[in-house]
This record gives C-alpha cells, structure tokens and sequence, in this order.
C-alpha cells in the first residue's frame, strides 16, 4: 500500500496556514486499525468527511485486499487543492468521485451512513468567525439541546454531525486531539455522547508512539457504534509507532493484547469519564483536599500586544517613559531556568536584553500622563493597536490588567515539566504563567506549599487535571489547576478538617482577578 508522508515545515508562513486548516495527515498503521473497525460488522461502504491526502480510503483498499472484497467511497473535503495530493498518494479518480468539496458540519450529506472514520481538521476557535460560531452554536442546541463553551474546536462539531449521522448500528472511528475529553466542554459532550451511543474504545499513545510526530497534539482515537450504551470500555495504550498490533487487536486476533506494544485495559465507563478518557485507570480516586481549599488560581496578565506593551528597560528609556507607568513582569517560562525566581536573576534577563518592563498605566488621565507616554501611545493607535480584539474592550484601550504579586507561580505547557516557581523577584507574569495565591502567605506556610507542590509526585497528579499535548506536555486551565489533589499534610490539618472554607476561597479568587 503506498503510505503518505506529510513534510511539515517547522516554523513561518507555511506552518501558519497548515494551522489555519488543521491538516496532519493520518499514518497509514493508525488509518488501518480505525478503517479495520468501521468495517467489523460488513459495511460495503466508508465515508471521509474530511478525505485530505486520501489515508482512510488507502488503507481501506489496503483491507480490501485482506478480505477479499470491494468497498464504496464516499467522503467531503473542504480544500480540493489537497485531493491532489489523495491522487499522488496512489488513489484514482475513480475512488474520488463521490467525494464532494463542501464543509461537512455546515452543508453535511444525507444519512444515514453506516460506517464513518475521520482525523477532522483541528481547527482551534478563535480561528472560525463570528458567522460561523453562531451556526455551530444552533446545531449543536439542535442536536443536544444546549450549546458547547465557546471555546470548542471545530473538530468536535465534525465528531456530533458525524454522529448525528451514524445510522442504526453503525461504526464510527475518529482521531481527535486530547483537549476533545479534556476540555471545559468535555464533560457534557461526553455524556450526551455515552447516553445516546456505545464508547467501544479510546486508543492513547505514548509520546514516542505519537501518530503526528512534530505537532504539539496529544493524539485519541475514539471508537463509537450507534446502539445501545454499555457499562465498560477498552482502554488502550500504544506504546511503539508503526505496530501492527493495533489493528490486530481491533481485528480480534488472538495474543494481540499481550504483546508489548499494547496495554490493554477494561474499564468501567463511570471510572474512565471521572478520570478522563485520554487518561490511564484509576485505581484510587483522590477523595482529599484540593490546591482551591488553599489557594486561589488565576491566569498571568493577557496584555493584547506583548510587542508595544512589554519592552526592556533600555526601550523605556529611549521613549522617556518614567519608571513609575511600569511593573515588572516575566513574559516566557524558558525565561526561568529553576524553580525560584529571584531579583538577581530577573537583573540578569535584563542584561540579555529580555523584556521585563510592562506598561501598566492606572486611572490617570490622558492629559495628565507625561507627553513621551502620550507620544508612544499615539503611535500605538496609529499602528492599530487600539482596534486589535482583544485591547479594544478596555477602556481606555491601553489600560492594562493587572495583577497582585503571585507569591507563586505555576509554569504551564513548557518544553520542561510543568513547576511550581517561588515568586522571590515579586514579578507579575503575562499568559505563560498561572498565578496562585495560597491563603497564608506567612513564610513558614508559602514554602511548606511550595515544597508540596514541588515534590516529584506532583506532575502525575497534574495529568489527572490538565490538558495534555504532544512530547508529554501538560497545560492546566486556572479552575482545572484549582482541582489538583493534596494530601492532608499539605495542609497542616486533621484528615477530613482542610483548614479553609470555600467561601474563602471564592472572595480569595475574585480579589485576585479584580486587583
């Protein structure tokens, strides 16, 4: 069978646009077991509603061969441009001709059909327009009867209409990117989904084993059939690229489960929705405290335009801008190469020419601020800054966010291991960073907090919270992170007695946003 290999550029213009059509081509051993599924109960045919370079319908010839028979394609793309390259792959014209150019959430075929299989194009929000938002929004109330967070991927809509159009008893195979089961729109998702279809497996991969090498995605097939929901799933773990164990196993052939490629759990369905689908078992659910009974989390400061409101010192003072319209703050988690952030080291970032001063003007006029501020902020709503989406519901529209002090910050989605950082500098940070702010913050408490939050066990404990992504890399949304497990130590309490109450915490939290 010929196999597609998709060069991804690494940077620029090209990898841009690659993101702004969410296209990673699916490796021919994963579009294999996904194809061999949809076909277990004898479907004659398969449909593509995102048919890209053509994988699904490669491997499915593949299969044909195999078994000894011939299936019918169908399909829908977007992009006709990337048909050509389903042709160059080694499809025919003749595989394509019921594939029909047109957006399969939008303008979707009739239905039913009985076997549908999908890597759909990873399209993050804020790159679909207000237009197209709004038609999601009402197909999805359609559909489940309320709309998903605004926040939701286009990918996850292909994944509801292709259900939507699954007839009775048929297959359905997706590759999706993790955040579809670990999102803030994951949880209702999944349970109008397990209500309505039987979850017959989640296939994860190892980060050596990923299926998109090069993409920060953290890769789940999803294997649904239209009947009546069951109490278990399989849970499988793919620990080698290109293994033919996958598709063995989902072929049912004797001794696939026991090879080493695979680890091959199942599940109860209340157990895997509680710990997360693209998470492993949990054996012993944390029943404890929570970093929220002791700390409030919020995200570092999102300032719209880092180039015009972040510079250095040396920058400031060539625009004459007295030192008391600036904070200090950290833009980068590399910018931090330990796990305590001091003044020396923030001295230090200055002398290598990184930003550290962020414009943070108060409630001062603008005829009162100096005339070099309002010079630069007159270039700034001359270069457009003003109407950027984000800055231009401030008022004024250069009027900062601000932040109290975090005593500690958490650095997410880092090429190291998502830490804790002891915030000695007493630096605010920009959206690298969470900020978190224990309770107390007498020195005895804040470095016991910090020393619990920085033992080894931790990043597990975060994997049971956070979103993961590709190479291992975990991210943790504020209230996602507000959810992390302590142990009663932590807390210098009695089991069972946290030494806080959630009212606390909650007027701890709003104090933290609005400051």
């Amino acid at each position: 069978m010929t196999r597609i290999h998709q060069k991804l550029p690494g940077s620029g213009p090209e990898r841009e646009a690659l993101r702004g059509k969410g296209q990673f081509w699916t490796p021919a051993w994963v579009a294999e077991a996904m194809v061999a599924y949809v076909t277990l109960a004898g479907s004659k045919e398969i449909f593509d509603p995102a048919v890209g370079a053509g994988a699904f319908f490669l491997a499915a010839r593949g299969l044909d061969r195999e078994l000894g028979r011939a299936l019918r394609f169908r399909g829908s793309e977007l992009d006709p441009s990337v048909l050509d390259q389903a042709l160059a792959a080694g499809l025919r014209e003749s595989d394509l001709k019921e594939v029909q150019v047109t957006d399969f959430v939008l303008r979707p075929p009739s239905g039913p059909l009985p076997a549908i299989v999908a890597n759909p194009p990873y399209l993050r929000h804020h790159r679909l327009s207000a237009r197209t938002k709004d038609a999601l929004r009402r197909f999805c109330v359609g559909l489940i009867g309320h709309p998903l967070d605004g926040r939701t991927g286009y990918h996850v809509y292909f994944l509801l209409r292709a259900l939507q159009l699954l007839e009775q008893g048929g297959r359905l195979a997706f590759i999706m990117p993790a955040d579809t089961c670990e999102g803030v729109f994951a949880a209702p998702l999944w349970r109008w989904i397990t209500s309505h279809f039987c979850l017959d497996a989640v296939i994860t991969f190892s980060p050596d084993a990923t299926p998109f090498p090069r993409v920060d995605t953290n890769a789940v097939v999803f294997l649904i059939r239209k009947t009546a929901p069951e109490e278990h799933i399989h849970w499988v773990h793919c620990k080698v690229p290109d293994t033919a164990a996958l598709k063995e196993w989902v072929l049912g052939e004797a001794g696939a489960h026991e090879r080493a490629d695979l680890e091959v759990h199942h599940r109860a369905l209340s157990e895997a929705l509680t710990t997360g689908l693209s998470r492993p078992p949990s054996h012993h659910p944390h029943t404890g405290p929570r970093l929220g009974s002791v700390a409030a989390v919020c995200r570092g400061i999102a300032t719209g335009a880092n180039e015009f409101f972040f510079m250095t010192r040396r920058r400031a003072r060539e625009l004459k801008i007295p030192q008391r319209y600036f904070v200090t703050a950290i833009g980068r988690t590399r910018d931090i190469t330990g796990d305590v952030l001091t003044a020396e080291q923030v001295v230090a970032l200055e002398a290598t020419g990184r930003p550290t001063q962020l414009l943070s003007i108060g409630d001062e006029p603008l005829d009162r601020l100096p005339s070099s501020l309002r010079d630069y902020l007159r270039m700034g709503e001359e270069a457009g800054y003003s109407r950027r989406a984000l800055i231009s519901t401030r008022r004024p529209w250069y009027r900062m966010e601000v932040r109290r002090v975090p005593p500690i910050l958490f650095a997410y989605l880092g090429r190291r291991n998502a830490r804790f950082i002891l915030n000695e500098a007493g630096v605010v940070p920009l959206t690298g960073f969470l900020c978190v702010y224990p309770r107390r913050t007498d020195p005895d408490s804040l470095r016991r907090l910090w020393g619990a939050l920085s033992n080894p066990e931790i990043p597990e404990s975060l994997r049971l919270v956070g979103k993961s992504y590709g190479s291992g890399a975990i991210k943790a949304e504020p209230r996602a992170l507000e959810n992390l497990p302590l142990s009663h130590a932590v807390l210098g309490g009695e089991p069972g007695r946290p030494e806080t109450d959630l009212a606390v915490q909650g007027e701890m939290f709003q104090e933290a946003k609005q400051q």
